[in-house]
């Protein structure tokens, strides 16, 4: 094949990509650049405007939630940098789940640093007999792939990172190995405990996803309900998104910005009072689904 030929077949592989519904999320990815900054104490966000990533200081290295989306690694190096950690320092990534939105930077931070990579066990397990599932297929790198993580996370681990111990949950819904986090904050003598919960897309709970996973009887409606009820009671003073549309994050951030306080990100009502909203919004969308 002549080089110009490459290049024609190169053109033809992006219009195709442009065409996928996902392309979106997967370009010009630095304009959702937000600059990095402190939530509380030893806890920071250094994700951007779709995709949450945090990074806890645990006094013996830097745990991140999240590795952010396939192709935005450069972005959350930048971050870390900015709020003068050092890449290097990050010695372990618990990941929400495994889609491939979330596990970007995953595979580049184990290579070079030797970061320990942590999953749920069933997204762990999907990884190895249906990676299909994973969403990599979405990203526009073809050189993107999953991996297998160093550590499987099973239901009620409590896992110490330096000074941080996390509580953990598997939740299925989004996926089946979804994950819950609790743990607390320290800001010198202040003490706020966190909760994270691994992702609440719809997405992958239509019929024709369920279908195609497998689960003909839509049984995962009635699981991702039970998970929320399993852990909506859990106390929360400080909310962290797996998306920035979960928590209020873009009207905490104009008050940060504006105050140059982060009091407002501490609101002990906000996690119980979303999760309540998720299982009304599931309760419609099941309902819709049921006419299809």
């Amino acid at each position: 094949m002549s080089a110009k030929e490459d290049y024609l077949e190169f053109l033809e592989r992006r219009k195709k990509a442009v065409k996928n519904s996902m392309f979106k999320y997967f370009v010009n990815q630095e304009k959702r650049w937000i600059k990095p900054f402190n939530i509380f104490g030893n806890v920071y966000y250094v994700g951007y405007s779709w995709v949450c990533v945090h990074l806890i200081d645990t006094g013996e290295g830097l745990l991140l939630i999240d590795a952010g989306n396939c192709g935005a690694t450069a972005m959350l190096i930048k971050a870390i940098y900015d709020l003068g950690f050092k890449p290097d320092d990050v010695k372990w990534i618990i990941l929400s789940h495994g889609h491939v939105d979330h596990i970007g930077a995953a595979n580049f931070f184990k290579n070079m640093f030797g970061t320990k990579l942590y999953m749920g066990k069933p997204d762990a397990d999907m990884f190895k007999e249906r990676p299909e599932f994973s969403l990599i297929q979405e990203s526009t790198d073809f050189m993107d792939d999953i991996f297998e993580p160093d550590v499987c996370i099973q239901n009620g681990d409590e896992l110490t990172f330096g000074n941080t111990s996390i509580k953990c949950y598997i939740v299925p819904g989004h996926t089946e190995g979804c994950v819950a986090l609790f743990f607390n904050a320290y800001d010198g003598g202040r003490i706020k405990r966190c909760g994270y919960y691994g992702g609440f897309g719809f997405n992958t709970l239509t019929k024709q996803f369920l279908d195609d996973f497998g689960d003909f009887e839509h049984n995962m409606w009635d699981t991702y309900l039970k998970s929320i009820d399993s852990v909506i009671n859990e106390h929360v003073d400080i909310f962290l998104g797996n998306h920035t549309e979960n928590n209020k994050f873009f009207e905490k951030l104009d008050i940060l910005n504006k105050t140059g306080s982060n009091e407002c990100f501490i609101d002990e009502n906000e996690w119980r009072t979303y999760l309540n909203s998720k299982k009304e919004e599931l309760k419609v969308f099941i309902s819709n689904q049921n006419k299809v």
